[in-house]
């Protein structure tokens, strides 16, 4: 096996990522791209019809459930990459006493969040249950709403995952090296 490179051609301190993380990135990436896909093929085929004369009557209602899902899954994705608005740089500046228990905390607070989030998602499934789309009566919104349950999971993933590297101190796995 050979040793990860950083820009620079030296070999890296940085341990190649686990085979988990790296099949986790990869399915969070093709399924975010599939939602652009798809977003960007129902969008087309919606401006085609409407050019024509034809509007399709689900178009701009599936449009604006693809672009939320997009949302929510994008955002797994950024917490993988932990690409996520933040602070570094005051984090970076305190001192080492300080920065990895406020690092913990701050993770807390997030996984806390998210925690909330998806029971909070998972509590409202069953009231939804009985709504539907209004141009496409025959999917419930429960599915539609699912996104959010099913995004805080994953989200939770990424979020434990780095808090367990803060607690043990190790290199982030997913930041490439600079």
């Amino acid at each position: 096996m050979s040793q990860p490179m950083s820009t620079a051609g030296r070999v890296s301190a940085r341990p190649p990522r686990s085979d988990w993380r790296t099949m986790y990135g990869k399915f969070l990436e093709g399924l975010v791209f599939t939602l652009m896909i798809v977003l960007f093929f129902e969008v087309t085929i919606g401006v085609i019809f409407r050019t024509l004369g034809h509007a399709l009557s689900w178009y701009d209602e599936v449009a604006s459930v693809l672009l939320a899902w997009l949302t929510f899954y994008g955002s797994a994705l950024g917490s993988y990459k932990r690409a996520h608005i933040g602070c570094p740089e005051i984090i970076h500046g305190l001192s080492e006493k300080w920065r990895r228990p406020l690092s913990i905390l701050a993770q807390l607070i997030v996984i806390a969040f998210f925690v909330t989030l998806c029971f909070v998602g998972l509590d409202i499934m069953p009231v939804l249950a009985t709504d539907t789309m209004t141009s496409l009566p025959d999917i419930p919104m429960n599915i539609v709403q699912s996104v959010i349950p099913i995004s805080c999971v994953l989200i939770l993933i990424c979020e434990i995952d780095e808090l367990i590297r803060i607690i043990r101190r190790q290199p982030n796995r997913t930041l490439p090296d600079h």
